[in-house]
């Protein structure tokens, strides 16, 4: 018997609302630090004369962009099915993720560019004044302080397209560190370390776009749970009376969601309105302990033991 016609609500569903507020606050936040920190930075790395700090100032407005993203990204996915789309729009949030992944490596490599053309031509570096150094402190703590606040928020709703964003920021906190260095390399007679600490935050930003790729890959290819959470979802099938065993028990991701298809077997003695009540059971289970689930499917095996007394046991699956 196969459970997944259910009219009732998923309580995953109830939370798509929240989880688009939660995306919704946290961008406004992250848009209105950024566009006034890239301004910032800009002005500082021009008036102080710091290659650095304008590459730093160049990644700040990336965020802005990348955050614009993840709130369109919120809009789309949080569409409810539709006659095209009967699973939804969850994905959606991943291909956002994977245009923001194209923007950072964009910006990494225009970044690495313009430093290493200074470094093969070091008569034009010129020695940074104090300002950009001190843009560069204020960018480490405002960056940092905003990937701790967009990144226990995306754990809070399981977002990955917010993940990418916190990860964006502290990409920036990361370059931020490296500008400091270069800079005060620089004031201290090595002016080469100001276009140098440009070229390695062109790298760093890369790197994590190719970070968020994969990740966001994954989640679009139909890629599995973590065994931990694989783990989970055993231990409460197997607490629901009258599941003797898990004869499958398969996961994939879709977006920020999870789709569930298991096999259990049950005594095959069982009457059929009693085999249904227990698989519904497991289906209220996981749905109710898992508001990540989206749609849930259970398959119901016979007992062959108790319903011919020759059992042959088969291999389990836990994917």
């Amino acid at each position: 018997m196969r459970k997944g016609q259910r009219k009732e609500k998923n309580p995953g569903e109830k939370g798509e609302l929240s989880s688009q507020k939660v995306i919704y606050r946290v961008s406004a936040v992250s848009i209105t630090l950024n566009v006034l920190l890239a301004a910032f930075k800009f002005v500082a790395g021009i008036l102080g004369n710091s290659a650095a700090m304008v590459s730093d100032a160049v990644h700040s407005a990336s965020d802005v962009a990348g955050t614009v993203l993840v709130i369109i990204g919120a809009h789309l996915s949080g569409k409810a099915p539709d006659r095209e789309h009967p699973y939804g729009h969850e994905r959606m949030e991943c291909v956002v993720s994977t245009l923001l992944a194209d923007i950072l490596f964009f910006v990494g490599a225009l970044i690495g560019y313009h430093g290493l053309m200074k470094i093969l031509h070091p008569e034009s570096i010129a020695v940074p004044t104090l300002l950009p150094l001190a843009a560069a402190l204020i960018s480490i703590g405002t960056k940092e302080g905003l990937y701790w606040y967009t990144i226990l928020s995306a754990r809070k709703i399981n977002s990955v397209s917010l993940k990418a964003e916190a990860w964006h920021h502290r990409s920036d906190a990361m370059s931020s560190i490296g500008s400091f260095v270069g800079i005060l390399g620089a004031r201290l007679g090595y002016p080469v370390l100001d276009p140098l600490a440009s070229v390695i935050i062109g790298v760093m930003i890369i790197k994590v776009s190719f970070d968020i790729f994969r990740e966001t890959m994954d989640k679009m290819i139909d890629r599995k749970c973590d065994d931990e959470i694989i783990r989970k979802l055993q231990k409460e099938i197997l607490s629901v009376e009258g599941v003797e065993h898990i004869d499958s028990l398969r996961t994939r991701q879709f977006g920020s969601r999870i789709y569930v298809d298991v096999e259990i077997t049950m005594d095959g003695q069982l009457r059929l309105c009693e085999a249904h009540d227990t698989a519904e059971a497991v289906h209220r289970l996981l749905e109710r302990e898992n508001p990540e689930i989206k749609h849930c499917m259970v398959h119901v095996n016979p007992d062959t033991e108790t319903e011919h007394g020759n059992a042959q046991p088969g291999g389990e699956k836990f994917q």
